[in-house]
C-alpha cells in the first residue's frame, strides 16, 4: 500500500515555483507491506518536521528521511550556494535539526539519504560520522539492501 504524505519543502531549483512552493511540489511516501503490516517513510526533500509528517515517521518501521547537509552554513562556507534550511532541507545537526528529530523514534530503522557531497558523514572515519552511529543512525550507500 502506497499512501502519499506531503513534505514542507522548497520546490526544486528547475521549477518555476522554486522559493515559492505550493502543496505538492514534495511528497513523501509511507510504503506498507501489506503481508507483514512493516512499513518504511520515505522523505529526501524535508524542511520541516510537521505534524503529519512526524506521525508517520513514528508509525514506520524504517524511515528514509533527508540527510543534505550536516549543518545549515555548510553550502555557503564552501561558496556553493544557500543555506541548508533555505533550499528546503532540514540540517542534520543543530537545535531542531534531523538529529534531534530522529533520536525520538524508537524501535524505527533510521536511515539518512539525499546526502550532499559537502557533508562531512560520507567521510566514514569523520567525527560526524562516528556521532551517528552512536545515535544509530545510518548513512544510505550505493547497493544497500533494506527487508522489512
Amino acid at each position: 500500500e502506497w499512501r502519499v504524505v506531503p513534505l514542507t519543502s522548497n520546490a526544486p531549483p528547475y521549477s518555476p515555483r522554486r522559493d515559492r512552493p505550493v502543496a505538492g511540489d514534495n511528497i513523501g511516501l509511507f510504503i506498507t507491506d501489506q503481508r507483514n503490516g512493516r512499513s518504511l517513510f520515505y522523505a529526501p526533500g524535508l524542511g520541516v518536521i510537521s505534524p503529519l509528517v512526524k506521525s508517520f515517521m513514528e508509525k514506520a518501521s524504517c524511515v528514509l528521511v533527508d540527510g543534505t547537509c550536516w549543518h545549515d552554513q555548510e553550502m555557503e562556507i564552501v561558496g556553493c550556494s544557500k543555506r541548508s534550511s533555505a533550499m528546503g532541507h532540514l540540517p542534520l545537526s543543530g537545535a531542531g535539526g534531523m538529529i534531534e528529530h530522529l533520536d525520538t523514534l524508537t524501535g524505527v530503522r533510521k536511515i539518512l539519504i539525499h546526502i550532499n557531497n559537502t557533508n562531512p558523514i560520507l567521510d566514514e572515519n569523520s567525527v560526524e560520522r562516528q556521532l551517528l552511529h552512536d545515535q544509530e543512525i545510518e548513512v544510505a550507500h550505493d547497493g544497500m539492501v533494506i527487508e522489512l
